[in-house]
């Protein structure tokens, strides 16, 4: 079972925050640092001292680090462009040496665009279909040769499609509760599958759902990586676990319904419950990220246990 950290910035964090999470992840020996790409904060943060961009924060964190996997979860198809997107992934990823992963979902959180002069398309599944198919088209163009695409939503003319990742394949994440189109658009394009803050019975299902769309596009459904991300609250004792749930707003009942909650022990048993049903990767969403201690507890009393 993997463990990889997900934090969410648009909550409040500079670049350097995100840095001491980044580079304690890697010391204490997580696979990797996964970031949300939201631009305007949720409930009742106060967002300070203001968002930063996705892909800016994992080129700065591609030259900082040298062993974990950075990506998104997912990054907003409304918010950019798909040849620009795929220029800006390979980069990262030539500036990470291949360390790059790129989660890509249809954008939903509309106070954003209003926020910030970002258009939200009404049809935001079938531009998310096409991205993807210009994505992987232009990586997997050979070089010296050309990539055109006639779609609905985008047009590419005679793209030298460069440049290209430092990876051979930059593994592509699709995910989502969608009960038809968000597995098929996995078995089609996605290396990985993730299901946010699903319960067992809802990711077995979903998870089942995918496997069969891929099996059904010729794929075989054990090709993907089936993945989970759920908010982390451990602590040592109870009053430990109270004094993090009260920090991120949340109750300890809710986490330990919901998320991945409570102590140690708790904590590996219910990950080996979505192991179980076929999650192979588990993201632990972070919303304390001054709290590094929380992380060093994951790792040496859970994914320690995790084998």
């Amino acid at each position: 079972m993997d463990l990889r950290i997900f934090t969410e910035p648009q909550q409040g964090a500079s670049y350097e925050t995100l840095l001491k999470v980044a580079k304690a992840t890697e010391v204490l020996g997580f696979d990797a640092f996964f970031r949300s790409d939201h631009y305007l904060r949720m409930g009742d943060a106060d967002g300070l001292p203001g968002p930063t961009d996705a892909w800016i924060t994992l080129a700065g964190l591609a030259r900082e680090t040298r062993r974990i996997r950075l990506g998104t979860l997912m990054t907003a198809g409304t918010f950019r462009l798909p040849g620009v997107l795929a220029v800006q992934v390979a980069q990262v990823d030539q500036m990470s040496g291949g360390r790059v992963e790129l989660g890509l979902g249809a954008g939903w959180f509309e106070a954003e665009h209003k926020a910030y002069g970002i258009p939200f398309p009404k049809e935001k599944f079938g531009r998310l279909e096409e991205q993807l198919a210009i994505i992987t088209g232009l990586w997997a163009t050979a070089t010296g040769e050309e990539f055109s695409y006639d779609g609905t939503y985008y047009q590419l003319e005679n793209s030298p499609a460069l440049p290209k990742p430092a990876q051979g394949k930059v593994p592509v994440l699709v995910g989502g509760h969608g009960a038809t189109r968000t597995p098929r658009l996995a078995a089609q394009y996605a290396d990985e599958f993730n299901i946010p803050f699903a319960s067992l019975e809802d990711s077995a299902r979903q998870f089942g759902r995918v496997r069969a769309a891929a099996e059904a596009a010729g794929r075989k459904g054990d090709e993907l990586v089936y993945s989970n991300a759920l908010v982390a609250c451990v602590g040592r004792d109870d009053a430990e676990v109270a004094r993090r749930a009260a920090a991120i707003g949340r109750e300890v009942d809710e986490l330990k319904a919901n998320g991945l909650a409570g102590s140690p022990a708790e904590v590996v048993d219910k990950i080996g419950r979505y192991a179980a049903i076929g999650a192979s990767r588990v993201y632990l969403q972070m919303l304390d990220l001054d709290d590094l201690d929380h992380l060093e507890l994951i790792s040496t009393q859970v994914q320690s246990q995790l084998g």
